[in-house]
């Protein structure tokens, strides 16, 4: 196994999270708070380490085989989380490191569950220092979901493979290309979310902070009362807005500002698919509020599509605590949980795409039962799928059940009740945030869990940021074999 690349790797990503807690440690330093040498001394901490392991590694030809790639991908979330907790626990919020760590991956995986309680009181360097974890990590999943995926062949993500070369380095090449256009549509979308929210009402910090949790559909906040804090009906419009945008393929961003093509987000069946589960749930729910709970149609509106958002694209703001809304929506919001939007975008959940490609398996199953001498061709997009991706999709829906029932029980287990186990595994698996519940719920926090359900939930937030069968793989004798 070639060492070289994976160290090489790892100190790389080292020195740019060096470089990003600058920012933190300059902003509590504007403000003459103590935190400020605890993010600066965290940042040396990062670059001496992480040049360190850039250089010793440093060689030519870092060519990458299946099996480093699949470690190497576990391995650098698990590793940036580490550091990234540092700060958490040196600071003045008294974390213990379950509880730092806890939050940091939060952060990367853009889950936006979190075990700071007092947002509003904080130093303004943690505040950003959350909000950039989940910037990051929303970018850092796009490139992982353009480049890694389709290679590694992850739950039928060859369906977006971007060269049909057997060519690895071509692929990684155009890759490169395709990432770097995506990373700088990715700033321009964060600096119109920022500028739109500013104008809007809030004060230029906020708009920052918020600006990145939005667009990496993270969900953390400066405030406690999440984005109900503010209560301008434009702002949260404006937040439902970049929200789905968050959750569209940021490739179809590059097309529509590199060469104008409107029509990609009409023709892409995600897209179509995503918007009209959006509009489906969000008309249930404000039907329900109406007639229901009294709700007048302009707020039953606001609120289901902003919350329906947020939750379809793993967001996790929360405007009002849905789970005081009667039985229905309590449900409906448990179901859309799970479903997550397009792939490529920086969303967790399953992906419309798996929804689509196996409810399609499923029409197709009851034709060959009807028709057992028929021939049928199962197609995404307008184009023929290959069985084998199917097979694949199916068998990574498959690992997700399983994997969600047994974080499940282990939460279970470790003393948590069985809506808050529940509901805090599907939650953690698809990188949600707000589960449902008095404890853990839009309104709750995880602070009060015991030690052993967030060792749990923050393993369920990495395997479910990393597509499950990434981390699995590296427990099968297949896959150490020579």
């Amino acid at each position: 196994m070639r060492t070289e690349i994976i160290g090489f790797t790892l100190g790389a990503l080292l020195t740019i999270l060096g470089v990003a807690e600058l920012v933190p440690a300059f902003v509590d330093w504007n403000q003459g708070h103590p935190n400020a040498q605890v993010f600066f001394l965290n940042a040396l901490l990062c670059l001496f380490f992480g040049v360190a392991l850039t250089l010793s590694n440093w060689k030519r030809g870092k060519d990458i085989g299946l099996r480093e790639s699949f470690l190497l991908t576990t391995l650098s979330w698990v590793f940036i989380s580490v550091f990234a907790a540092l700060p958490f626990c040196m600071a003045d919020i008294d974390l213990s490191f379950v509880d730092a760590f806890f939050e940091a991956v939060s952060g990367f995986t853009t889950t936006g569950s979190t075990v700071i309680a007092g947002l509003d009181k904080q130093s303004p360097g943690i505040l950003v220092w959350r909000s950039i974890t989940q910037w990051i990590g929303g970018v850092g999943f796009i490139a992982f979901a353009i480049i890694l995926l389709p290679f590694l062949r992850v739950g039928g993500m060859q369906l977006f493979q971007t060269e049909s070369s057997d060519r690895s380095e071509k692929i990684m090449a155009r890759s490169g290309q395709v990432v770097f256009s995506v990373f700088l549509t990715y700033c321009a979308l964060t600096l119109l979310c920022a500028v739109t929210y500013y104008l809007l009402g809030m004060s230029w910090f906020d708009a920052v902070n918020h600006s990145m949790t939005t667009l990496s559909t993270g969900g953390y906040s400066t405030h406690d009362a999440s984005f109900g804090f503010f209560e301008d009906t434009a702002l949260q419009y404006a937040c439902s807005f970049f929200m789905l945008a968050g959750g569209l393929p940021f490739i179809l961003f590059v097309r529509l500002f590199y060469q104008q093509q409107w029509s990609a987000f009409f023709e892409d069946e995600q897209v179509r698919a995503g918007c009209l589960m959006v509009v489906g749930f969000t008309a249930a729910i404000a039907l329900w509020l109406v007639f229901k709970e009294g709700f007048t149609w302009s707020d039953s509106i606001r609120l289901s599509l902003f919350n329906v958002i947020s939750i379809i694209t793993t967001t996790g703001y929360a405007t009002a605590d849905y789970s005081l809304w009667g039985s229905f929506p309590v449900i409906m919001f448990f179901f859309i949980t799970y479903l997550g939007m397009a792939t490529g975008s920086t969303a967790g959940g399953l992906k419309t795409m798996r929804v689509i490609i196996s409810w399609r398996a499923v029409v197709w199953q009851f034709k060959t039962i009807l028709y057992p001498n028929g021939v049928f061709t199962q197609r995404y997009q307008g184009r023929p799928v290959d069985p084998a991706l199917v097979s694949n999709v199916l068998v990574f829906l498959s690992l997700y059940v399983v994997t969600n029932a047994v974080v499940a029980m282990l939460l279970a287990f470790s003393g948590l009740d069985f809506v808050t186990a529940v509901t805090g595994a599907a939650t953690s698996l698809a990188n949600v945030g707000p589960g449902l519940g008095p404890i853990i719920g839009p309104a709750g926090n995880f602070s009060t869990l015991p030690d052993a359900a967030k060792w749990i939930l923050s393993a369920a937030m990495l395997l479910g940021r990393l597509e499950i069968l990434t981390v699995y793989v590296l427990f099968t004798s297949y896959c150490w074999r020579k």
